[in-house]
C-alpha cells in the first residue's frame, strides 16, 4: 500500500540562525534583510516573529513596524544549501526515494519499510529524533497514502509536529479544511473561491467536475475536484500535454535587494523541477519574466545543447540570464520563471549530449526516484552555493 512522508523543516533559514549564534533562541529572528534596507522582503520568520505577525514575504519595512524587536538578516544561502544536503542525505537513510521538494522539504516514500523501521508513525518519530540530534533542527512531518495530502498533513501541527492520515481517511481529511489549506491554489484562485462564496473544501467537493471547470478552467476543475477528494492531485497549473510551463510571482513591495530577487528565483525553480518531476516532461528552454515598478516588462530565454536535469542547473541557467537582463537599480514587481518546448522525457536521447558524468547520474537517479523517466533526485539533493558568485 502506498505511504509518504512529507518532511517539512521549521523555520529553517531562521533556525539555521539559530544554531549558528546561540545569543538568538528565544528570539525573534527575520531572515530577508537589515532594518533599513526597506526595499526587502522576508524570507523566513521564526516563531517567536511570527508571534508579531512577521511572515514570508511581508516587506522588511513592515516587519520592523510590527516587530522593532526583531533579529533582522541578510541571511546566507549557501550556508543554508549545505545544512539542506546535510538533512536530505539523512532523509536517503530512510527511505530509497526521496524527492525533494524544495530547499527545506522533501517527500519520502516510505511503503515497504516497515521491516525496517516500523510503522509509519514509529519511522516518523526515528526521523525527527535524528534530525534534532545530528542537526539540532525540528521537522514537522505529514504521513498519507499520497504525496497531495501529505504535504498538507505536514503543516497541521507545527512546529516539530506529526500528523497521520489513516488509510482511507483522505476525503474526510480534505473535507474538513478550509479552502487556505489547498495547497496550489494561487491569489487568482483565492479571488474566484472568494467570489463564489467557496470558504471550505467540502463547499467545492459538493460542486460537480463540470462546475468547477466552468469556473476554473478544465486543468484548474480537475485538480480541485480531485484534490478536495483526497486524491493525488497533479501540479495545480500544469496540464498535461502543455508545451510550456511556467511560474511567477508578484510583490506588494517593488524588490531591490539581489540576494532576495534571486530567492524567489531559487523558489520559483523548485516549482518548476517538482512539476518536471510529476508530469514526465523535460526541457532545454529556459526562459525569463522581469516586470519592474514601472509595469515595464522584459523577457529573456536561452535554449541549450542539454536538457534540465537537476535543481542546480536550472537555477544556474535562470540566475546567469536574470544577471544577464536586470537593470540594476531598478525596482521589480514581478518574476517569472519558465521552462519551453517541453518533450516527453522518455523518448530517446543522442548519447553525445551527456558527458559521462551526467550518464553516471542518471543512471543513479533512476533507482532513487523509482518512476518512469528518472530525473534527479540524488542532484535535487546535492545543493552547492551559486548565490554571489561571478
Amino acid at each position: 500500500m502506498a505511504c509518504f512522508i512529507h518532511a517539512d523543516l521549521d523555520a529553517f533559514y531562521a533556525s539555521v540562525e539559530q544554531l549558528d549564534h546561540p545569543e538568538y533562541l528565544g528570539k525573534p529572528v527575520i531572515v530577508g534583510g537589515l532594518p533599513d534596507d526597506r526595499r526587502s522582503v522576508v524570507s523566513t520568520a521564526s516563531y517567536e516573529a511570527r508571534k508579531f505577525g512577521v511572515h514570508s514575504a511581508m516587506p522588511i519595512a513592515q516587519a520592523v513596524k510590527l516587530c522593532p524587536q526583531g533579529i533582522y538578516l541578510r541571511g546566507n544561502m549557501g550556508h543554508y544549501r549545505e545544512v539542506s544536503e546535510k538533512i536530505m542525505t539523512l532523509f536517503g537513510d530512510f527511505s530509497p526515494e526521496v524527492q525533494q521538494l524544495s530547499i527545506d522539504e522533501a517527500f519520502l516514500d516510505i511503503a515497504g519499510t516497515e521491516g525496517l523501521f516500523g510503522p509509519p508513525e514509529a519511522l516518523a518519530q526515528k526521523l525527527k529524533v535524528r534530525v534534532r540530534k545530528e542537526t539540532g533542527l525540528t521537522v514537522s512531518v505529514g504521513i498519507a497514502g499520497n504525496k497531495y495530502v501529505a504535504k498538507i498533513a505536514s503543516g497541521m501541527s507545527k512546529p516539530d509536529g506529526l500528523y497521520r492520515i489513516a488509510p482511507g481517511g483522505e476525503e474526510a481529511f480534505m473535507r474538513s479544511l478550509p479552502v487556505a489549506n489547498i495547497w496550489g491554489a494561487g491569489e487568482k484562485t483565492r479571488e474566484i473561491f472568494r467570489k463564489y462564496g467557496l470558504k471550505t473544501c467540502d463547499d467545492i467537493y459538493r460542486l460537480s467536475l463540470e462546475t468547477l471547470s466552468s469556473i476554473f478552467g478544465d486543468a484548474s476543475g480537475v485538480f480541485l475536484y480531485r484534490a478536495v477528494r483526497g486524491e493525488a492531485a497533479a501540479a495545480f497549473d500544469g496540464e498535461r500535454g502543455s508545451h510550456s510551463m511556467s511560474a511567477e510571482r508578484t510583490f506588494a513591495y517593488d524588490l531591490y535587494d539581489n540576494f532576495t530577487m534571486e530567492s524567489v528565483l531559487l523558489n520559483l525553480c523548485e516549482g518548476l523541477m517538482w512539476r518536471l518531476l510529476e508530469e514526465k516532461w523535460r526541457s532545454r528552454t529556459v526562459s525569463l519574466k522581469i516586470r519592474y515598478k514601472d509595469f515595464t516588462t522584459e523577457s529573456a530565454q536561452e535554449t541549450f545543447g542539454n536538457p534540465v536535469t537537476t535543481l542546480n542547473g536550472l537555477y544556474d541557467r535562470l540566475v546567469a540570464l536574470f544577471r544577464k537582463k536586470y537593470r540594476a537599480g531598478k525596482g521589480v514587481r514581478l518574476l517569472g520563471a519558465g521552462l519551453m518546448n517541453l518533450e516527453w522525457a522518455g523518448l530517446p536521447q543522442q548519447a553525445e549530449l551527456f558527458d559521462k558524468e551526467d550518464e553516471k547520474e542518471r543512471l543513479l537517479e533512476k533507482v532513487i526516484l523509482g518512476i518512469n523517466q528518472k530525473f534527479p533526485d540524488a542532484a535535487l539533493r546535492r545543493f552547492r552555493s551559486r548565490l554571489g558568485e561571478p
